[in-house]
């Protein structure tokens, strides 16, 4: 059963990534689908933190990868019960349930242990041996319940203490002998319509006297048992029968397998199957942060297909999408870039638009929803449409993101050109930023053939801050080229006042050898009118990839 439904952009999600999924999963929402949720694959860059705080929206959670996890596999029911339940009672949960353990809990859910069939049966050597001294720990409720007994003079009920039982079916003499041999421990004695035992164990004191049968205590007997503290308990079975059960009256969490440690929900599937292995059940409890127990997990969840499935927004390419996504089932893509190969188990609904922004794509699904658009939803795909089509002055800008635009505009009464300012001047500083940060906010991997490289961009409202620091982008472009392998790593730099660009290039020499590119300084190119990566950049760095041999 799918609990959840993911809607997530690329790694190191921009603005339109972001504000696209947000609006996506409230779409679904408003269809009655609760299960869809918003989540990102990287930190909000300046621009999109700035956008989200000024419309007091809560950005969507970050889920740095989707490896498979503990959560995303364990049953949707579990059984848990008390460590002071008596153990009949327990195992006769745990043969209801059919589940092939439960987890032992303190009163407020804490893990103590697991109730199993192993645990119990090597167990029960020790604590139901009749070979032994029969002492064991109970109480007198948990007496009662395991043997549906009636208290007819009753102390301290709920007290635990270790008890010792003794059957009166000798002759007086001879029992009050075995009882002076007990005389420092907790008796508990099991007679029947024995009087002459009865008074006797009251007069001696023991701590508690079932009487089997249903027979009854005598009045003065009562009186007796009163004045001398001695709790009596009426039961409905033998004699033997009340000896079999009544050890069964010992606290689960004295048949516990301690030894099985619990996991964590966001432990990986790799990290709990030696676990799972180890374990006599292959099942194993799962907990919060506070030991709390939230589930359990076997090695036959593991089988079943996970619980979570996934919707890609403002991407189609398998190198940019978050780490692990091969594990799930895509149900839709939803992009406005080129296609490149994205295997897929099932169909899928795909849609893919020659338009300048992903939320343009998703202020029309509302649309042809027929649903009204809420306002700080349409106030956020607003700012996703300016903010990947630079106010609409981008190459990739068409037509209906233009009347997109405008058509949310008067939803949320904002000046497009005053609002477009804002959010470009707000992610347009340098400032004291790494560089690292800086190349990482908004990088794409890219494949042609066996060739790969990335393509980092910003926008600045003045390249000089970022020219000074060229030598600090270079290198680290270059230390970024080298880890992964690249052909070239670069960083288009776009000024929104000039609307051109200058790139920054890390490469192997036999890529930068055939760059014919303006030069504006070492590993430096002026890049007149491009601002768009994607429409501009892209099949430029293309057609000169062609050139390189592979």
């Amino acid at each position: 059963m799918v609990k959840k439904v993911y809607i997530i952009g690329h790694r190191n999600p921009d603005t339109d990534a972001i504000v696209a999924a947000t609006a996506y999963a409230e779409l679904k929402h408003m269809l009655g689908k609760k299960e869809y949720m918003a989540v990102r694959a990287g930190h909000l860059s300046p621009q999109t933190e700035y956008i989200f705080k000024r419309f007091n929206i809560e950005p969507p959670k970050y889920i740095p990868d989707l490896r498979p996890k503990t959560e995303y596999y364990m049953r949707d029911s579990f059984c848990t019960i008390d460590e002071g339940t008596s153990l009949w009672t327990a195992m006769d949960k745990l043969v209801e349930s059919g589940e092939p353990v439960i987890s032992i809990v303190d009163e407020e859910g804490h893990y103590k242990g697991i109730l199993n069939y192993n645990a119990f049966a090597l167990n029960s050597v020790k604590i139901l041996n009749p070979k032994r001294n029969d002492i064991f720990t109970a109480s007198l409720h948990l007496i009662e319940r395991t043997l549906n007994a009636t208290p007819v003079v009753e102390f301290d009920p709920d007290e635990k203490f270790n008890c010792s039982i003794m059957v009166g079916d000798d002759d007086v003499e001879t029992f009050r002998l075995l009882l002076e041999e007990h005389k420092s421990e907790n008796i508990i004695v099991i007679t029947g319509d024995r009087q002459d035992i009865q008074k006797l164990c009251i007069e001696f004191g023991v701590r508690a006297m079932i009487i089997t049968k249903d027979y009854i205590l005598p009045k003065e007997l009562h009186e007796l048992a009163k004045e001398k503290k001695v709790s009596v308990l009426v039961g409905h079975d033998s004699t033997m029968t009340t000896a079999m059960l009544i050890e069964y009256s010992a606290p689960v969490i004295d048949m516990a397998d301690k030894t099985i440690q619990p996991v964590h929900a966001y432990d990986t599937v790799q990290k709990i199957r030696p676990l799972l292995a180890q374990s006599p059940n292959r099942c194993l409890p799962v907990v919060d942060d506070d030991n709390k127990v939230i589930g359990i997990i076997s090695e036959t969840d593991l089988l079943q297909e996970p619980n979570i499935q996934v919707i890609l927004v403002d991407h189609n390419e398998p190198h940019q999408a978050v780490e692990g996504i091969e594990h799930y089932v895509i149900q839709e893509i939803i992009d406005h870039h080129r296609i490149n190969t994205f295997t897929t188990r099932y169909p899928i609904t795909l849609i893919n638009k020659p338009v300048g922004s992903t939320s343009t794509i998703i202020s029309n699904m509302f649309r042809e929803n027929r649903l009204p658009i809420p306002k700080h939803i349409a106030a956020l795909l607003l700012c996703g449409i300016l903010s990947d089509t630079l106010i609409l002055q981008s190459a990739t800008t068409t037509e209906y993101d233009v009347l997109t635009a405008e058509y949310l505009s008067t939803i949320v009464d904002i000046d497009i050109q005053a609002l477009g300012n804002d959010i470009i001047r707000s992610g347009s500083h340098i400032g004291n930023r790494k560089a690292v940060e800086v190349i990482r906010q908004d990088m794409k991997d890219y494949n042609e053939g066996k060739l790969k490289y990335t393509v980092s961009q910003i926008e600045v409202d003045s390249t000089s801050e970022i020219l000074k620091r060229k030598q600090e982008f270079l290198d680290e472009l270059e230390s970024a080229r080298k880890s992964a392998g690249n052909l070239f790593n670069a960083l288009l730099v776009t000024d929104i006042t000039q609307l051109s660009s200058i790139m920054f290039l890390a490469s192997d020499p036999s890529f930068e050898q055939v760059v014919n590119l303006p030069k504006q300084d070492e590993h430096v190119y002026y890049m007149q009118n491009i601002v768009s990566r994607k429409k501009q950049l892209i099949p430029l760095l293309t057609d000169l990839l062609s050139q390189v041999e592979q």
